[in-house]
């Protein structure tokens, strides 16, 4: 049986009852003062998910101070979007979202950035430790903005991604530029000090082993790909998921929405079969990630 056969996919009551299930697993928390209280008013039969705060009188949906804080759209389709989005390796575009969901092209849109919002981990914790290995490096994509076309990288985005081979994690920021100055700062801050680092051979690299317990590289340049452990092949195999999402699906990306993207297809990554993650329990961490957060069809590329 299809997984969007599940009921929250068709009736927006069921979407509203499974998106409680995993927002409020303990019962319902006023998302204006935080009461958890088990008086809450029951206003449902009045309209679909509303409650009422008892300590603060507030009314309130599961839907408030989440991604999905008035959108327009019915639960139960919004839901169908984040499977769709979660499911699909090397995403979905907007154009096949309005199409699915029948909603208007901007408001597939707005629902993608939404969602991939949502999928933005913040996580802030070191990556590697001892005795483990963690790749860097760097890629190209679309154009930045006012730059003009010419030859090599110098008019298009960068983004560099850090790979942890044990946990299999990946990391990814948009960056300004591939200068040490502004690659080694994040990659200070985001890797442990006890691992050992793996790049290839870009000068802006080459201080790593000055903060990391060792740093090797491979020489692209000189068709070395593999020695022993060296090697970049991890982070390169990710970026061969983001290349082809990136040109195959999205086909073109404004520099303001890039760091959206790229946590869509960092969370895909992180939660991959590979790891143990299927298509539901993907959704799930997903919607996990709604709380707290809002954007604005004015301000999207906040």
């Amino acid at each position: 049986m299809s997984v969007l056969s599940n009921s929250y996919f068709h009736d927006e009551a069921k979407a509203f009852e499974y998106l409680e299930s995993v927002l409020w697993p303990e019962g319902p928390i006023c998302p204006h003062c935080g009461s958890m209280s088990g008086k809450h008013y029951d206003l449902r039969k009045t309209r679909m998910g509303l409650r009422k705060c008892s300590d603060c009188r507030k009314q309130f949906t599961v839907k408030v101070g989440t991604v999905f804080e008035s959108a327009h759209i019915p639960l139960n389709k919004m839901l169908q979007a984040v499977h769709l989005l979660c499911s699909s390796k090397k995403g979905i575009s907007a154009h096949q979202l309005h199409r699915i969901l029948e909603v208007q092209y901007k408001t597939a849109w707005f629902l993608a950035h939404r969602i991939r919002e949502a999928m933005r981990s913040g996580d802030l914790a070191p990556m590697g430790g001892a005795g483990d290995i963690v790749e860097a490096d760097e890629t190209f994509i679309g154009r930045k903005e006012g730059s003009i076309k010419r030859r090599g990288h110098g008019h298009k985005n960068a983004v560099l991604s850090l790979v942890d081979r044990k946990s299999g994690q990946v990391r990814s920021f948009h960056v300004d530029s591939i200068s040490a100055a502004e690659l080694v700062p994040i990659v200070k801050a985001n890797v442990a000090k006890e691992t050992a680092m793996v790049t290839d051979e870009w000068g802006g690299y080459f201080s790593l082993g000055d903060h990391f317990a060792s740093h090797e590289s491979v020489s692209h340049k000189a068709d070395e790909y593999v020695r022993g452990d060296v090697h970049t092949n991890t982070v390169e195999g990710y970026y061969s998921i983001f290349k082809r999402g990136m040109k195959g699906v999205y086909q073109h990306c404004s520099e303001k929405h890039l760091h959206r993207y790229v946590a869509e297809f960092d969370f895909r990554y992180n939660n991959r079969t590979a790891l143990g993650c299927e298509d539901g329990e993907r959704v799930q961490r997903a919607l996990a990630g709604v709380t707290g957060k809002r954007l604005t069809y004015q301000q999207p590329n906040s």
